[in-house]
């Protein structure tokens, strides 16, 4: 479905793929350099060392070949489909977040990172062990860093965590959320639930959505799963185009988005199965 998808369509692509918790760590031999032209070396994507980096993360993670090689071609895909002034939003742990990094920049460009958001939650069971993990990460990237779109006055606030230290006026406004995003995980007995095992949060997308998008600017999904994308998106007046191959997303998003007129296109053997 993605190669089927015209270039630069798209303003806004957030993506939540599977998180890989197979990982058996050897050691470490990594290269996060982005060549310069005709410095030498194998020219990969966009005539960056895409190659050379792929291989020093290949030789230091053996699952890198079952899980990379689902994910890489799709990031691929996702530079190809954003617009110029477009940005990427990858929604990873942290297993995965500083090999994803690594390869974002050699596809994008260093200059074009944009942020390393931090979405930290406090809930379920906590190992007495280690510290627990309580946080995603999400990686920001964008298309053109002198042309992106951002609006943070469209964002939602959220209230001063010490509301004393400042005037009334701003504590009553509240204040612009940093790369920091403290929110909850969705409530098992909330009504956002969908029953989808990795459903995220609207407050997460809303926020996504509100600062990386315009009304009646498109926004892709390829890992939809819950539908919460398409969600948010149609309440904020954005298209959207959502793609997901697992039958039990597809049931989710139908019942989720059954009053919102979508034009459903479903391959009864997909390698993905698109919603629109």
């Amino acid at each position: 479905m993605l190669p089927t998808l015209p270039d630069e369509s798209f303003t806004l692509i957030y993506i939540d793929p599977p998180f890989n918790t197979g990982r058996e760590q050897q050691r470490h031999e990594t290269s996060s350099v982005r060549a310069e032209p005709g410095s030498g070396g194998t020219v990969g994507f966009k005539g960056q060392s895409y190659d050379r980096i792929r291989g020093a993360l290949k030789r230091y993670d053996d699952a890198f070949d079952d899980y990379w090689a689902f994910l890489e071609p799709r990031l691929l895909e996702a530079w190809r489909l954003l617009a110029d002034d477009g940005t990427l939003y990858l929604h990873l742990d942290y297993r995965e977040a500083h090999y994803a990094k690594v390869l974002l920049d050699a596809i994008f460009g260093r200059s074009s990172f944009l942020n390393e958001l931090i979405w930290a939650y406090d809930y379920g069971a906590k190992s007495k062990s280690r510290w627990p993990t309580k946080h995603d990460t999400i990686l920001v990237y964008v298309k053109n860093p002198k042309r992106y779109y951002f609006n943070s006055d469209a964002v939602d606030r959220e209230p001063y965590m010490a509301p004393g230290l400042v005037t009334p006026e701003k504590a009553e406004r509240g204040k612009l959320p940093t790369d920091v995003w403290w929110h909850t995980i969705v409530s098992p007995t909330g009504k956002e639930k969908t029953g989808y095992p990795t459903q995220k949060p609207v407050g997460v997308l809303r926020r996504i959505i509100q600062a990386s998008s315009r009304e009646g600017d498109r926004v892709l999904d390829f890992f939809a799963g819950s539908g919460t994308t398409g969600a948010v998106a149609a309440a904020l007046g954005r298209q959207f185009v959502l793609i997901d191959q697992n039958p039990e997303a597809i049931t989710v998003m139908q019942k989720r988005l059954a009053g919102i007129p979508v034009d459903w296109h479903i391959d009864p053997q997909p390698e993905e199965a698109p919603h629109l």
